[in-house]
C-alpha cells in the first residue's frame, strides 16, 4: 500500500479508516457510532464504546505475554534496576488501585502525580485508568506556584508524589512543594501519598493528610480491582500546557479515541510489532511520555523503558548501552539530546551492539540538518523526524515507515500523517499557502483520534484557543511551515517566534538553520531584540564544538564574522543578526526546550520571568556574561 492511498482514504472515509482501527484494541462494549460531529469543532469518537486504558495496556496481554517484561526501570542515579513483567505490573497496578479506591478515588475523579521518572509513578498512571478516575501528572521539579494553579484548576481528590527526584548525582525534594502547593491553592486535595526513596531524611509530614505508600501497599498486596469500563469520550487525563499564563491550558484527552490511536501509531508510524523493546527518552510528564512510554507501547505488548537519568552520566555511552542489553528495537528522543551527544566522543557510539535497532525517532522541536545527518551516519539505521503537539497526543507530520517510508528530506518531518487533513494557510489573507511559501501549519476539522478533546472544564477556551485564527474553522498550530514542491513539509518555528526588522519579517527558526551551517557551532538559539532604528533585531546565541576557539578575544571577534557571514550567505544581507555571543550552555527547560523568551529577556536587560523549568541556573548567567562582557 503506497503513502498516498493510505492517507486518502484516512481522510475520504475516515468513519470507514477508524472504525477498522478500533479492532485494534478490546472493547467492552462496541461502538454504536464511529464519529458524532455534531457541535463542530467538538467531536466525538467511537460514541457509545465501552473500554479502559489500563485493560488495553495491562490486562489483555495476560493470556499471551504474561511473563514477558512489560517496564524496565532504570536509575542511573541510584544505580537501581526493576523489571515488571506483564503479570507482576498487572499486580502492581491491582495494588496501587486498592490504595487509590480505599481512598475514595473513582470514575471521574481527578488524581495529581507530581512524581520522578520512577517505576510508581507509571503504576499510578495505571492504576487511576484501571479506576476510570482522571490523572494530570505535573512535570516533578515544577515550582510550587506551578503546581497550585493546576492543583485549583484539576481540583484533585489525591496528589500522589514522591520525597525527592535525582538529577547529576544530587537529591531534588519534592515534598517541601508540594506542602507548599497544598497551602497556597483554593482546592487542596484531602491526601498526599507518598513514595519515600529514602532521598530527603528531612522530609516534612502533615498528620493526617500525608500518607505513606508502602504502608499502604503492604495492606493491599493481593488486591484484585476491577476495571472500570468508560465511554469511549470519557476524559482519561489532563495534561497541562507549558508555559501558559494565568490559569493553565489543560488538554483533555478522551479514552478510546486515544487508546485507537496509540495502538495505530504503534504500528504505522513506528513500525513496531509486540514482544519489543521501544525506549523513550521523555520523561511522563511531558506529551511523548503519556503517549510512547507509558500507553502505547504497552498497548502494543512492547517492553517499555523508563529510564531515570541523563544522556552524559555516568558517561556518554549510557544510552546506547541501554540499547545493546535491552535489545531496543525502536528509540524516541529529541533533537537536543542528540546535539548533547554529538559534543560527546563518538566512541562512546561505536562501544556498543545496536544491531537491534531499526529506527530513531526524534520530535519536539525542529530537527536541523547537520544534527539529523551526524546521528544517521553514526547509526546507521534511518532517524525519521516528525512532528507533534501536547495538543494532538500523537505525530502530526510523518515518514510512515509502517506503511511506506519514503525518502528522508533533511530537516523535513515528512508529509501528513493519516487522519490529519493538513494545509498551510496564508496568515493574512486565508488562503492555502503556494509551494514554498511560508504559512500558518493548520488542520481541517474534525480533528482525528487521540487529539485533544478539549481544554478541561471550557469548551470556549478550546474554541477560541485553537479554531479562530482564520474565518474558515481550522485547527491552528501556531507553527510556520512551508510545504516544498514534492509535499514535504518543513517547520519553521512559532508564529510568535517572528522578528519584524525593518518591515522584514524572519523566522528565528530560519535563521537559526543558517548558523547551524557553520561547522564550529554545536547549538544555537536566535532572538529577537529590540532596536530603536529598525524595531528588532536578530541576536544570535551559541555553544561551540570546541569553546577554546573563543578562549581569547581576537579568536571570538573572528568566529562572530564567520557565524553572521554565514547568515548572509545563506539567507542574505536582511537577515544578517546584529551579534552572535558565545557560551558554553543554553537555558532551557528540563525537557531540552530553549527559553527563547529568558533569552531575549536578558538581552534587553529585562527580567527573564517564569523559571521554574529551568535545567540550568547557570546558563542564565552565561547569557547575562556575554551580552556583557563584549560590550554590545
Amino acid at each position: 500500500m503506497t503513502y498516498e492511498s493510505f492517507h486518502r482514504r484516512s481522510i475520504d472515509d475516515a468513519e470507514g479508516f477508524w472504525a477498522e482501527q478500533a479492532e485494534l484494541i478490546h472493547w467492552h462494549q462496541r461502538p454504536q457510532q464511529i464519529l458524532d460531529y455534531s457541535r463542530p469543532p467538538l467531536r466525538k469518537w467511537f460514541v457509545g464504546g465501552e473500554t479502559n486504558l489500563c485493560y488495553n495496556a495491562v490486562d489483555r496481554h495476560l493470556a499471551t505475554r504474561a511473563d514477558q517484561p512489560a517496564l524496565v526501570y532504570l536509575s542511573t542515579e541510584t544505580g537501581e534496576t526493576r523489571s515488571y513483567s506483564f503479570a507482576e505490573l498487572h499486580r502492581e497496578v491491582n495494588r496501587a488501585a486498592a490504595i487509590l479506591a480505599a481512598l475514595g478515588v473513582g470514575k471521574g475523579d481527578r488524581v495529581v502525580i507530581y512524581m520522578p521518572m520512577i517505576a510508581e509513578a507509571i503504576v499510578a498512571m495505571l492504576a487511576c485508568a484501571r479506576l476510570g478516575a482522571v490523572h494530570s501528572v505535573v512535570f516533578g521539579g515544577f515550582a510550587a506556584h506551578n503546581l497550585a494553579v493546576r492543583i485549583d484548576d484539576a481540583q484533585p481528590k489525591l496528589l500522589i508524589t514522591a520525597d525527592a527526584g535525582m538529577r547529576n548525582g544530587k537529591p531534588v525534594p519534592y515534598k517541601h512543594l508540594v506542602d507548599e502547593a497544598c497551602r497556597v491553592a483554593k482546592h487542596p486535595p484531602a491526601h498526599v501519598l507518598i513514595v519515600d526513596r529514602g532521598l530527603d531524611q528531612a522530609m516534612p509530614r502533615t498528620p493526617g493528610r500525608d500518607l505513606d505508600y508502602a504502608a499502604l501497599r503492604a495492606q493491599h498486596l493481593d488486591a484484585e480491582v476491577p476495571v472500570t469500563w468508560v465511554e469511549s469520550n470519557a476524559p482519561s487525563y489532563i495534561l497541562y500546557t507549558s508555559g501558559t499564563t494565568g490559569t493553565p491550558k489543560g488538554v483533555q484527552r478522551d479514552t478510546g479515541g486515544y487508546c485507537v490511536a496509540l495502538a495505530a501509531s504503534m504500528k504505522y508510524v513506528y513500525d513496531a510489532r509486540p514482544g519489543e523493546t521501544m525506549f523513550t527518552t521523555s520523561d511522563i510528564g511531558w506529551v511523548v511520555g503519556h503517549s510512547y512510554i507509558v500507553y502505547g507501547p504497552l498497548i502494543h505488548g512492547m517492553t517499555t523503558i523508563c529510564y531515570e537519568g541523563l544522556p552524559t552520566r555516568p558517561d556518554a555511552g549510557i544510552w546506547w548501552k541501554i540499547v545493546e542489553e535491552y535489545k531496543v528495537t525502536t528509540m524516541f528522543s529529541s533533537p537536543t539530546a542528540v546535539r548533547v551527544l554529538k559534543k560527546q566522543d563518538p566512541e562512546y557510539l561505536r562501544q556498543y551492539d545496536l544491531s537491534s535497532l531499526r529506527y530513531l525517532f526524534l520530535a519536539g522541536e525542529p530537527l536541523d540538518e547537520p544534527t539529523s545527518r551526524w546521528i544517521s551516519d553514526a547509526l546507521g539505521v534511518p532517524v525519521v523526524d516528525h512532528y507533534w503537539q501536547t495538543e494532538t497526543g500523537w505525530a502530526m507530520l510523518t515518514y510512515l515507515p509502517g506503511v511506506e517510508l519514503k525518502p528522508n528530506r533533511f530537516g523535513s518531518p515528512g508529509f501528513p500523517n493519516y487522519g490529519f487533513n493538513i494545509r498551510v494557510i496564508n496568515e493574512a489573507t486565508g488562503a492555502d499557502a503556494a509551494p514554498n511559501e511560508k504559512g500558518v501549519l493548520v488542520v481541517v476539522p474534525p480533528l482525528p483520534p487521540g487529539c485533544l478533546s478539549t481544554v478541561w472544564g471550557n469548551d470556549d477556551r478550546f474554541v477560541k484557543s485553537y479554531f479562530s485564527q482564520f474565518k474558515e474553522l481550522l485547527y491552528t498550530s501556531s507553527d510556520w511551515a512551508v510545504r516544498d514542491d514534492d509535499g514535504y513539509f518543513f517547520i519553521l518555528g512559532r508564529t510568535d517566534d517572528v522578528i519584524n526588522v525593518a518591515g522584514h519579517r524572519l523566522g528565528t527558526r530560519e535563521i537559526e538553520e543558517a548558523v547551524q551551517a557553520h561547522a564550529a557551532v554545536a547549538e544555537v538559539a536566535v532572538v529577537g531584540i529590540a532596536d530603536p532604528l529598525k524595531g528588532q533585531e536578530a541576536v544570535v546565541f551559541a555553544t561551540l564544538k570546541d569553546p577554546n576557539l573563543v578562549a581569547e578575544e581576537a579568536g571570538r571577534a573572528r568566529l562572530e564574522k564567520e557565524v553572521l557571514a554565514k547568515v548572509v550567505e545563506l539567507l542574505g544581507p536582511v537577515a544578517r543578526p546584529k551579534h552572535a555571543y558565545f557560551v558554553n550552555a543554553l537555558p532551557k527547560t528540563r525537557s531540552g526546550k530553549l527559553l527563547r523568551r529568558s533569552i531575549q529577556a536578558l538581552a534587553e536587560g529585562r527580567d527573564p520571568g517564569d523559571l521554574s523549568t529551568l535545567d540550568d541556573p547557570n546558563s542564565l548567567e552565561e547569557v547575562r556574561r556575554a551580552v556583557g562582557s563584549t560590550g554590545h
